[in-house]
């Protein structure tokens, strides 16, 4: 009964959450602007006022925070951390999701470069952008493909609460819960193949 009651409270979240990015993106899509196809496309007098408020680079250089300059070099060496894992977890994404049964994450739904089309931030602005987009994509796209990893070999809850789980965590079997546990599990992995 308990577990019933806790699948109506995730499925109405769910709902909710899918609800909120809808209305989210219709507002945005109505106010600013379009996306049409790979590209986003704001109205003109919004381009318009877009440049007029970039700032150009040497003003930028003077006026920005000279502790962001200074810690630049470290940020980005981050950037070689980042690229490795990436290789490494792609590989193994491309290796062994086909062996598992498991649907392979699609990089595109997690890694968006889209930020050069606002008009209002200069170059250096775009760069850091795009660093910040790959970077925050990147661990989302992880995630996602440990999540799946880890729902085929061990959904289960852990005994003690934890911050920042992945969005399949909270469907996982409750720790401590051995009763039909194998046939549970076989459930959660058939599932994974079904994954849009």
């Amino acid at each position: 009964m308990k577990n019933q009651r806790i699948q109506q409270l995730l499925d109405q979240i769910k709902a909710l959450e899918d609800e909120l990015h809808t209305a989210i993106s219709e507002q945005q899509t109505t106010m600013f602007f379009q996306i049409k196809g790979k590209r986003v496309e704001f109205e003109q007098s919004i381009k318009k006022a877009h440049r007029r408020l970039r700032r150009n680079f040497f003003r930028w250089l003077v006026t920005d925070r000279p502790q962001n300059l200074i810690t630049g070099p470290i940020i980005y060496s981050m950037i070689i951390p980042l690229v490795v894992t990436d290789v490494f977890i792609t590989f193994y994404q491309l290796t062994c999701f086909p062996i598992y049964g498991i649907k392979k994450v699609r990089r595109a739904n997690y890694i968006i470069f889209d930020r050069q089309h606002l008009s209002y931030l200069n170059f250096i602005e775009i760069f850091h952008c795009t660093y910040c987009a790959y970077g925050t994509g990147m661990i989302a796209y992880i995630s996602e493909i440990v999540a799946r990893t880890e729902q085929y070999f061990c959904p289960i809850k852990h005994a003690r609460k934890i911050l920042g789980t992945h969005s399949r965590y909270a469907r996982f079997l409750d720790f401590g819960a051995a009763e039909n546990y194998e046939a549970k599990l076989e459930e959660y992995r058939v599932s994974l193949n079904k994954e849009t």
